[in-house]
């Protein structure tokens, strides 16, 4: 076996600990910034759904802020927020290279993303039932968690899936903060010496990673379809 990877990608098998690291720095870039962008994204969104006219807390200004807000971090392309967001990955993670030096840009690239995916599937909750909870006098709170998350969860796990997978694209260019992972393994170690078979290796990798985000998030949301 090891005599056929030789064969077919002796550039890779020549240094297999490079491979295993880009692939867990992917890992840890993806898995760290996915997890505090669910978090911020949902409750971002949730606020976004709320505040909006018409919301069972309406609050006009607050919408406004934060939806123009949200509107012009999407506008800005991901490089650009890692070099403005020098200072403050310098003061919230210590460091500006490495994964931990890239962790506050994915974030920050991909809350306001992840929050209209959330409003999204919020705004498809059917008017009625929402009618219905505030004739009961539920609390906007109980409204929140038994209505708008409950009827949601299909939706927003469709929409986590959707985010995650766009998060993986971004690590790609994580490599200009030395953060590693299979996008700059694929262009510092395969295309700048012109080893395809690392080229290839790296794009199968990232398939098998989103095939395996992209499978759970479909039993996520068959399972909770009612």
């Amino acid at each position: 076996m090891l005599d056929f990877l030789n064969s077919i990608i002796p550039n890779v098998m020549n240094n297999t600990d490079r491979l295993f690291d880009s692939i867990l720095a992917t890992l840890q870039m993806t898995l760290w910034s996915g997890g505090v962008m669910f978090v911020c994204g949902l409750i971002l969104g949730i606020i976004l759904t709320v505040t909006r006219e018409g919301g069972i807390m309406q609050q006009k200004v607050l919408y406004q802020v934060l939806d123009k807000l949200i509107n012009i971090c999407r506008s800005i392309p991901f490089v650009i927020f890692i070099a403005i967001l020098l200072p403050v990955t310098k003061a919230v993670m210590g460091t500006k290279i490495g994964v931990r030096g890239v962790i506050v840009p994915l974030v920050v690239a991909s809350v306001p993303f992840f929050a209209r995916q959330v409003e999204s599937a919020l705004a498809h909750v059917e008017h009625g039932l929402i009618e219905a909870a505030e004739a009961m006098g539920k609390s906007p709170l109980s409204i929140i968690f038994t209505i708008y998350l409950h009827e949601s969860i299909p939706a927003i796990a469709r929409g986590t899936t959707i985010t995650l997978i766009n998060l993986i694209g971004l690590t790609a260019m994580a490599g200009y903060v030395g953060a590693g992972g299979l996008g700059d393994y694929a262009i510092t170690w395969g295309y700048n010496y012109g080893h395809y078979d690392i080229i290839w290796v790296s794009v199968l990798f990232v398939i098998f990673i989103v095939t395996v985000i992209q499978l759970i998030g479909n039993f996520i949301a068959k399972r909770f379809t009612h």
